[in-house]
């Protein structure tokens, strides 16, 4: 086949993508992927139902160390309601908005479906698919890009996308691998770290709480502050959840940078001040009672004893003090923590390439013509659902389209 070759190289959801915008008459494309199947990832997100897109999109819950005007730049190129187009019309996947979280799902309610519609439609198009394909160097020599395989004769292309992923879930395929070659080349890679991660304590203060989940406001102070609004469940060894995943970078960069850590603190059921106030009026039955109304009978009952109360306490008898404190437990509980679960149970990476090191509208590196980045290599995350596959369609569409357009030699 003539005409331009482009290799790809990693077949999550970033390379899948590229393969789909890459592929066109003229234009021999190969999609390399080290694992048996691909898109694993997509498989376990959304709790094995996809969360593909969401129904809104705030821009500026994204992440970066990088240039923030850069970022929205990327994000802006494939609106959320061309993304969704391109789901239903082009891939014939229909979604559904979950009403109460405002995610969009295939209808089918299986992630199966759409690593497959994706998988399928490159195949369609011509994508050349070849998984259990361990790539171990790439490099340009005379205006070409090469790719050598443990597996096979090296492959020769006029364009690489290189859509490896980052670190974060290894059981995927995930290896830094894309990383390591990045910072070869000498382009600057911002420390990467694991992202949207479950916070630890130990000793598990908490693991007789294990199981109790419940909406929450979670808070950070510190150099950076941030507040959230989501579910929090207490596991064996610590916190996960939504409310906690998309707070857990900041306590994750402090430590990993030596600086002090953020305080945490959590407003359960996100009840507000006044509302407890009046639940907490001197009357005549039990405090443990009127926590239990609102809060799960296990957390209730272990943070009336963590202020204080002692059993069987009515509220009339509540000191100035006690009230004060449980105040304080309800409403600004200070979460203890000592480290989080790492790259094995993080959803993303962060860090990754300087933003400013690639083109904006091609995501071709600024030193090494040929060469484009898609994907969780790339310096942003945002929170979970939805926004990371967001970052994932965006910027594969941008190199596989980047790469289509790239001058032969």
């Amino acid at each position: 086949m003539g005409g331009r070759t482009i290799i790809i190289i990693g077949g999550g959801a970033a390379g899948l993508m590229a393969a789909c915008h890459a592929a066109g008459p003229g234009r021999r494309v190969q999609l390399l992927e080290r694992t048996a199947d691909g898109g694993r990832k997509i498989l376990i997100s959304g709790g094995g139902r996809c969360n593909v897109l969401p129904s809104q999109l705030d821009e500026r819950r994204y992440v970066t160390a990088s240039s923030a005007n850069t970022m929205r730049k990327i994000l802006r190129s494939w609106p959320l309601a061309d993304q969704r187009a391109f789901f239903e019309r082009d891939l014939e996947l229909p979604l559904v908005v979950e009403p109460e979280t405002g995610k969009l799902f295939p209808i089918a309610n299986r992630a199966r479906v759409v690593r497959d519609a994706l998988l399928a439609a490159a195949r369609s198009r011509g994508v050349d698919w070849q998984p259990n394909t361990q790539v171990t160097d790439v490099y340009r020599e005379a205006n070409r890009w090469f790719v050598t395989r443990a597996n096979g004769a090296p492959l020769s292309g006029d364009a690489v996308v290189l859509a490896t992923g980052g670190l974060s879930v290894p059981a995927t395929g995930s290896d830094g691998f894309g990383l390591d070659l990045l910072a070869r080349l000498h382009h600057t890679v911002h420390p990467v770290y694991p992202a949207l991660a479950p916070l630890t304590l130990d000793p598990a203060e908490f693991a007789d709480l294990a199981g109790v989940a419940l909406t929450v406001r979670l808070t950070a102070h510190g150099a950076e502050s941030r507040d959230v609004v989501g579910g929090f469940l207490f596991t064996h060894r610590g916190y996960s959840g939504p409310a906690v995943l998309d707070i857990s970078d900041l306590p994750i960069r402090a430590r990993l940078a030596g600086s002090a850590l953020p305080t945490l603190r959590v407003r359960w059921l996100d009840i507000p001040t006044s509302e407890w106030e009046t639940r907490l009026a001197p009357a005549g039955h039990h405090v443990a009672t009127a926590v239990r109304e609102r809060l799960p009978h296990r957390l209730a009952d272990r943070l009336v004893a963590m202020a204080g109360v002692a059993p069987g306490t009515m509220l009339s008898q509540l000191t100035r003090p006690t009230r004060l404190r449980l105040m304080q437990m309800l409403t600004a509980f200070p979460l203890p923590f000592s480290g989080d679960e790492g790259y094995k149970k993080a959803e993303v990476t962060g860090g990754g390439l300087a933003l400013d090191e690639v083109h904006v509208r091609t995501l071709e590196s600024r030193m090494h013509p040929g060469l484009f980045i898609a994907g969780e290599a790339l310096d942003a995350f945002g929170p979970i659902g939805g926004y990371n596959f967001v970052w994932a369609w965006t910027t594969g569409r941008l190199a596989g389209l980047g790469a289509t357009a790239h001058p032969l030699p």
